[in-house]
């Protein structure tokens, strides 16, 4: 396609993507300000020019195809690097003002970052902040996050890191648990156990342990599991079974003797342990609500420059 011919096409995927978020002609309609049977008309051209059917239409609901949906994808990639754009040219580019969008996972969310959140919004009232959860892989420009927080030790080379703490990974059970079942001494008794682990994946119910030279992979079952941390902390605190957590999650209930930890001295990891990162793209003309916000957080989380 000739860039002539995409720059002609560039206003009617910014509607396409508007009808898409609006979920019909008539919210798009309203909100652009047209009619709707002119943007069912620009739908049309628009499925002319790609070669493509966009969506599928029913008397009562506007289903996106599956080739819509790729569409959509891309299109949104690029209103949002047209977003960062004009950006660099409004006066809020120097200014704490503005949306912010942060992704972090649901754990961290609610253990390390909830606590300072008010206070960055007290401290820049000009500052729209909108916080998503991400435990998964994330795409930073495709989804239009500023800035992602990552608990990992392989963190996206394609990203600036900016490293705030560590995380390590806990095994825990209940007393009483233990107290029916015994204490494991070795991995390999986990074997016998009853463990609650996240079913994200096909491998989250694979332990890797290490000590020393020592290393073994234990593939660990049970009857419960969740990919909520403070759900699976409920199960274990009520002797469901042995559960893995990050230390920020499970402090308190070691603190409070809720919980006891097992298996002490061997480190535990997974894809979720390391460092606790923030990430976001490399520009040379960076917001100054992105750069509030990278180093108020970073002070606060005890950053080491």
């Amino acid at each position: 396609m000739k860039n002539t011919k995409l720059i002609a096409l560039l206003p009617d995927l910014a509607s396409f993507i508007l009808i898409v978020d609006e979920g019909s002609f008539t919210a798009a309609a309203k909100t652009l300000n047209v009619t709707p049977s002119a943007l069912s008309k620009l739908v049309t051209r628009l499925e002319t020019s790609l070669s493509v059917k966009l969506f599928e239409r029913t008397t009562r609901k506007l289903i996106i195809t599956r080739s819509g949906q790729q569409v959509y994808d891309q299109a949104l990639v690029m209103v949002n690097a047209a977003q960062r754009a004009v950006e660099l040219s409004t006066t809020d580019h120097q200014e704490m003002s503005g949306a912010l969008t942060v992704a972090a996972p649901e754990a961290f969310l609610n253990s390390v970052l909830q606590p300072h959140v008010v206070p960055f919004l007290q401290k820049y009232p000009e500052i729209q902040l909108k916080l998503r959860v991400a435990d998964g892989e994330i795409d930073l420009i495709r989804d239009g996050i500023d800035v992602a927080f990552k608990l990992t030790d392989k963190p996206d080379e394609n990203l600036v890191l900016k490293e705030v703490s560590k995380t390590n990974l806990v095994l825990c059970a209940s007393p009483a648990y233990i107290d029916k079942n015994g204490m494991p001494t070795h991995p390999t008794d986990l074997n016998h156990h009853d463990c609650l682990y996240l079913a994200e994946t096909n491998t989250d119910h694979i332990w890797d342990f290490f000590k020393d030279d020592e290393y073994h992979s234990i593939a660990v079952s049970g009857r419960y599991a969740v990919n909520h941390s403070q759900m699976r902390l409920t199960g274990v605190k009520n002797a469901l079974g042995i559960g893995i957590f990050h230390d920020f999650v499970v402090a308190d209930a070691l603190a409070n003797e809720e919980v006891i930890p097992i298996l002490a001295d061997w480190t535990l990891k997974s894809n979720y342990h390391g460092a606790i990162a923030m990430q976001y793209p490399q520009t040379k003309y960076m917001p100054a609500r992105l750069r509030g916000f990278i180093d108020y957080m970073a002070l606060q989380l005890g950053a080491n420059e």
